[in-house]
């Protein structure tokens, strides 16, 4: 199977069994998985987050996604729990089609790496 049908493949997988769980079969889109990660990471599962802390939690989860292609190195745990990154470099200018692709990528390697899916 050829790499971008592969991961088209994957997503669809990856989207199906994350909205069945979280979203009563409604399909999640792209925003909503990558918060669903930042809540992950965070580890604070049962409880409600402000607007600003929902924004915190999607960069938690962008930086997460993306240390494994060397744009972010993890540096500590604050006194709330809340995990730090910093930048390694600069992410590429890249086209919505393109970011979207990124992230995608980024988010199945992240599920597979969970044993979430295979």
């Amino acid at each position: 199977m050829a790499r971008d049908e592969q991961l088209k493949s994957r997503w669809e997988t990856l989207i199906k069994l994350l909205s069945t769980q979280f979203a009563d079969g409604d399909p999640l889109d792209l925003d909503a998985v990558i918060y669903l990660v930042g809540v992950q990471e965070l580890g604070q599962l049962h409880r409600k987050f402000k607007k600003d802390e929902k924004l915190n939690l999607m960069h938690i989860a962008i930086c997460r996604l993306l240390e494994p292609f060397g744009y972010y190195e993890f540096e500590y745990f604050d006194e709330q729990g809340w995990p730090h990154y910093k930048i390694l470099e600069q992410l590429p200018t890249l086209k919505a089609g393109e970011q979207s692709i990124l992230m995608k990528e980024a988010l199945v390697n992240y599920f597979l790496e969970k044993e979430v899916i295979t």
